[in-house]
C-alpha cells in the first residue's frame, strides 16, 4: 500500500532486490532438485512410471489455463493521478500511508493498491505534485463499463486503463460508493470490449477461485486458491460481509476480480490482511451479490440509494439474551430510535430486540443493517420485534439512508454509593439522581464511582456514564436501581440489562448477578 515510485516511472520496473534475490534462490533451488533426481541411485536411471500412474496423471485436470485465457481480456490495469496539493483527501491518506499503523488492516484495507511516491524517507514532495495510484478493474459490459473499488479512484483527476493487449484509454467515473468500495468507470469509444458477468451463486468455502490483477504495476498477473470463509466483517464499513479467499493478491490487486471455474465473477479484490506487507494467503472480497446491487444504482443514478430505518443497534449477547428471557442470542437489540424515523413512527422502543426482517431471521445487528440497505427507500417492510417476552409485527415503510445517519452497531435521597440490601445483587457502583448532578430534566442516575473488581467494570461501565433504565425499568434514584436488581434475581435471571448512555452513545449492557 506503500509502495514508493517516481511518478511517471512504469511499475513493473521497480521491484526491490532483495525480492529478486529471493525468488532467484527458489528458482535455483528447483533447477538442482530437477537436475538431482534423473542420477538417484536409490531408482536409477531404469524407473518408469507404472501404466496405472500414467493414466492417473493424464486424468488430472490440466489446470486454470483455459479459464484463464476466457476472462484475462476483461480484466484491465487502472492508473489514477491526483492533484497532491489540491486534495487534502489525499494529502491525509498519503500520510496515514506513510505512517506505522499498529493494525494490519489499518495497514491495507481500502488502500492496498495505492502506489504513492515520496515519503517521511524521501524527498520532499513539492506543491502542485501529482500522485499516482494503481489498481484493477474489469469490463462487465461490451460498450466499456468497468467495475473497480472506490479507493482506487477516489478524488482521481484523470483515470486511465490499460487492457491486456497493452491498449490504453481514458476512462471516465461514473459513480462510487464509499460503503462499500466499489466504483463503475466508463471507457467510451468502443462497443466490443471483453467483458465478464457475475456469478448468479454464493461460492461454497472450498470452492477453487483464480484472480486476475495488477499487482506492484505487473498487469496481467493470475494467481489461484480457494474460497476460505465467507461474511468476514473486518471493520471496513457498516456493511461488511467479505469472501475470504486464499489466492494470493497484493498491493495493486485492488478492484480486479476472483472467479470461479465457469468464469464468472465471485468477488472484487478488496482488502488483504498481512503484518509482513506482502501476500499471506488471506484476501478479502466483495461479494458478487453486493457488488451487482450496488453496480446497478450506480450505472443508472451515479450514486446509491438504501433504506433506512433510523435505530442505533447492537447484537444481542448471551447475557442480553439471558436478561430478557431470549431462547437464542439473535437479533439486534435497539438501543435508541432516532426522533422522526421510520422506527419511531412505527412504535419500535429501546429495548426491542428486531429477530426477523420480512419473515427471514436477522442474525446479528450488522446483519440487520445489510439487510436494510438492501431495500429500496419507500419499501414496506415487517419486522419481527420481539417486547416483553412475546413476539410482535410491525410494518413500516423504510425512509432514504442519509448521508450523515446509518442504522450501525455499536454500540433524591439515596445519593451516595449503591447499598443493596440482604440478598440484593451489588452492581459495584455509587449512583446519584441525574436531575441533581446533571442540572433539572435530566434522566436516570449518574454513576458516580465505579469499583475496578465489581461486574459492571468489568462489562464498561465508567465514571459519569448515565443509567436509564434496569431490566427495562425507568429508573430515578438508587432505591429504583435495588428494586429492580432484587425483582431480577428473584426472577432467576442470572443478569440484568441495563440502559447505559454514555458520552458516545446510549447502548445496552447486560451486567452479571453476582
Amino acid at each position: 500500500m506503500n509502495h514508493r515510485a517516481n511518478s511517471d516511472t512504469p511499475s513493473r520496473k521497480i521491484l526491490r532486490p532483495r525480492r529478486l534475490a529471493l525468488l532467484g534462490t527458489v528458482a535455483a533451488l528447483g533447477v538442482a532438485v530437477l537436475a538431482a533426481s534423473p542420477s538417484s541411485s536409490k531408482f536409477g536411471p531404469s524407473s518408469f512410471i507404472a501404466p496405472a500412474q500414467a493414466a492417473e496423471s493424464a486424468a488430472t485436470p490440466p489446470g486454470f489455463g483455459d479459464l484463464v485465457s476466457k476472462v484475462k481480456p476483461a480484466v484491465i490495469s487502472v492508473r489514477v493521478r491526483i492533484d497532491q496539493d489540491n486534495d487534502k483527501s489525499a494529502m491525509l491518506q498519503q500520510n496515514r500511508m506513510d505512517s506505522d499503523e499498529d493494525s494490519p488492516f489499518d495497514q491495507f484495507s481500502r488502500q492496498f493498491g495505492f502506489r504513492f511516491p515520496g515519503g517521511p524517507n524521501g524527498m520532499p514532495r513539492q506543491r502542485h505534485q501529482m500522485i499516482t495510484g494503481e489498481g484493477s478493474g474489469f469490463f462487465i459490459s461490451a460498450d466499456g463499463y468497468a467495475v473497480t473499488n472506490n479507493h482506487v479512484v477516489d478524488h482521481a483527476q484523470s483515470v486511465q486503463v490499460t487492457l491486456d493487449d497493452g491498449t490504453s484509454y481514458t476512462a471516465k467515473v461514473v459513480g462510487t460508493d464509499p460503503k462499500t468500495d466499489l466504483a463503475l468507470i466508463k471507457v467510451d469509444g468502443k462497443k466490443d470490449f471483453p467483458f465478464v458477468k457475475f456469478s448468479d451463486q454464493k461460492p461454497r468455502i472450498g470452492d477453487w477461485v483464480v484472480a486476475v490483477g495488477n499487482p506492484f504495476g505487473l498487469g496481467g498477473t493470475v494467481t489461484a486458491g480457494i474460497v476460505s470463509a465467507s461474511g468476514r466483517d473486518i471493520g471496513n464499513g457498516p456493511y461488511d460481509d467479505f469472501i475470504q479467499i486464499d489466492a494470493p493478491i497484493n498491493k495493486g490487486n485492488s478492484g480486479g476480480p476472483a472467479f470461479d471455474m465457469n468464469g464468472n465473477v465471485i468477488g472484487v479484490n478488496t482488502a488483504i490482511f498481512s503484518p509482513s506487507g506482502g501476500s499471506v494467503g488471506i484476501g478479502f472480497d466483495i461479494p458478487a451479490t453486493t457488488a451487482k446491487l450496488v453496480v446497478a444504482q450506480l450505472k443508472d443514478k451515479g450514486a446509491v440509494t438504501r433504506g433506512w430505518l433510523g435505530v442505533q443497534v447492537q447484537p444481542v449477547t448471551a447475557d442480553i439474551a439471558d436478561s430478557l428471557g431470549l431462547k437464542e442470542a439473535r437479533g439486534a437489540i435497539v438501543d435508541t430510535p432516532q426522533d422522526g424515523s421510520p422506527a419511531a413512527k412505527a412504535g419500535i422502543a429501546a429495548g426491542d430486540v428486531i429477530t426477523a426482517v420480512n419473515g427471514t431471521a436477522v442474525k446479528d445487528s450488522r446483519d440487520l443493517a445489510r439487510t436494510i440497505a438492501t431495500l429500496a427507500p419507500g419499501s414496506s417492510v415487517k419486522l419481527d420485534v420481539f417486547r416483553d417476552g412475546g413476539t410482535k409485527t410491525l410494518t413500516l415503510a423504510l425512509g432514504e439512508l442519509p448521508n450523515e445517519r446509518q442504522a450501525k452497531a455499536n454500540g433524591g435521597a439515596d445519593e451516595g454509593r449503591e447499598q443493596p440490601g440482604a440478598g440484593t445483587p451489588r452492581l459495584g457502583l455509587g449512583l446519584a439522581p441525574a436531575g441533581e448532578v446533571q442540572g433539572a430534566g435530566q434522566k436516570g442516575v449518574v454513576v458516580t464511582e465505579v469499583d475496578p473488581q465489581g461486574p459492571a467494570a468489568q462489562r464498561g461501565i465508567q465514571t459519569g456514564d448515565v443509567i436509564l433504565n434496569v431490566g427495562g425499568k425507568a429508573v430515578a434514584n438508587v432505591g429504583d436501581v435495588r428494586a429492580e436488581l432484587a425483582q431480577a434475581k428473584s426472577s432467576g435471571k442470572r443478569s440484568v440489562l441495563l440502559q447505559v448512555r454514555s458520552a458516545e452513545a446510549t447502548r445496552f449492557v447486560a451486567v452479571p448477578l453476582a
